[in-house]
């Protein structure tokens, strides 16, 4: 195992090298990095859905990649290496496990949990509920991680009838929004969404993921149907395609 991170560390090195590396690594910086960051992450839980452990196998190394990457330019600028990223991250489970670890008495898992990553957050400068939820990460799960940061706080419907209606409110809002509020009213109308479907125990993200995937495999089944695309029929035409569709899956 060691061999192989040592192997992983020694070719991004290479990679990076300023006078024999690669030109495309050698240019690249944390900014540009990034995007690809996220894009491997995604495509983790992708193979991951798929149940295709050849594939997870192969997107882990690509998402591995991209720490090794990271800690790379962070070496060179002299900020951390691959060493301290690894050993944070140790560091960080050892204190969120001391009931593994330290031999401590095991307490509600979920409060002592919120403790510590309250006390996490304020050790970083904290001062409000909604410090520490990444700008960055994708707006559904940004939208629920907000929504249940303000849960904490007791500011939250107590059952799903008022989400319902906010949302119903949202949308009706957007309908009669003029020209230069409909962006606004429809992420206020998304926002809404997300609360509902987080007052019934559900990810808004995870749900979302599902419905796409159902979305893409019926149009596909819809082009099968009708030779392989259906750019050329009327609206109507299209709808009954996709009822046949709905129908041999029910």
């Amino acid at each position: 195992m060691s061999d192989q991170i040592n192997r992983l560390l020694s070719i991004m090195a290479r990679l990076r090298d300023p006078e024999t590396g690669c030109d495309w690594d050698r240019a690249q910086d944390f900014a540009s990095i990034a995007p690809y960051t996220i894009e491997e992450a995604y495509e983790v839980a992708d193979a991951i859905a798929r149940a295709d452990m050849k594939e997870l196998r192969e997107e882990l190394g690509d998402l591995l990649l991209q720490v090794v990457f990271h800690a790379r330019m962070a070496e060179e600028a002299g900020h951390f290496a691959f060493a301290d990223v690894a050993r944070a991250i140790c560091d960080k489970m050892d204190a969120r496990h001391p009931h593994i670890f330290a031999g401590e008495v095991q307490i509600d898992r979920e409060t002592r949990w919120e403790a510590m990553k309250a006390a996490e957050r304020a050790a970083k400068g904290a001062t409000g509920a909604m410090d520490g939820i990444a700008a960055a990460l994708p707006a559904l799960l940004r939208a629920e991680k907000l929504q249940k940061r303000a849960a904490r706080d007791g500011f939250d419907w107590p059952d799903t009838t008022g989400p319902a209606q906010k949302l119903a409110e949202e949308a009706a809002e957007l309908a009669s929004a003029p020209a230069d509020k409909i962006a606004e009213e429809a992420g206020d109308m998304l926002f809404a969404a997300v609360n509902l479907v987080r007052a019934h125990g559900i990810s808004a993200e995870e749900a979302l993921r599902a419905a796409n995937a159902k979305f893409e495999r019926r149009y596909r089944a819809m082009e099968a149907l009708n030779g392989g695309s259906i750019a050329g029929l009327d609206l109507d035409a299209q709808e009954r395609l996709w009822q046949q569709v709905k129908a041999t899956e029910s």
